[in-house]
């Protein structure tokens, strides 16, 4: 699958919303990707996470994990297309933590797969939890590198269906035009 295929997708679905959004960074923006109306279309999910998955497919790895909210589907069905098990990392008290009775066996090997990436905040607490139990990573896979060419150097190879450019502003550098159109903020919280 190419971008442009995966973006026709996006638009097909509604997922790509235009307007004035307050992503989970603090940036604004005026795009954002709405991963889950995509992924509600549970053979579109399929599509696009086997597509992604034959992005890391021969890298080698037990398991995937995923940060919740957004990256569950997607690890799951990147999971699924590569015959692994899947576990997720949840907020809890505003940071990621695992629960659930998941275990990271010390050694074991991880793709982290995750829905969109801007600054790859909850990437890299991912890639923390998992260093923290011994464990490697050994990908990043998403489905959407909006960040420009500016992520953190997560120590192993991050993959993309799809790279988009799209502006984002701090919070007091907003251009008058986009200041005039009220904020909504709808990703996770």
């Amino acid at each position: 699958m190419d971008s442009a295929a995966l973006l026709a997708l996006f638009r097909q679905t509604n997922a790509l919303l235009e307007g004035h959004f307050v992503l989970r960074s603090g940036l604004h923006s005026r795009q954002f990707f709405q991963c889950a109306l995509l992924l509600q279309h549970t053979q579109i999910a399929a599509q696009v996470c086997a597509a992604l998955a034959d992005k890391v497919r021969g890298i080698e790895a037990e398991q995937v994990i995923s940060p919740a909210l957004g990256g569950i589907i997607v690890g799951q069905e990147v999971a699924r297309a590569l015959g692994k098990p899947h576990i997720f990392a949840e907020k809890e008290e505003n940071k990621l933590v695992l629960r659930r009775g998941f275990r990271i066996q010390p050694g074991s090997r991880f793709i982290v797969a995750e829905d969109v990436v801007t600054r790859g905040g909850r990437v890299q607490e991912t890639i923390d939890i998992v260093r923290k139990h011994g464990a490697e990573v050994v990908a990043v896979a998403a489905l959407v590198d909006r960040s420009g060419g500016t992520l953190p150097a997560f120590g192993c190879p991050f993959v993309a269906l799809t790279q988009l450019n799209a502006e984002t502003f701090p919070a007091d550098q907003i251009p008058a035009d986009l200041a005039g159109i009220p904020a909504v903020k709808p990703g996770s919280k």
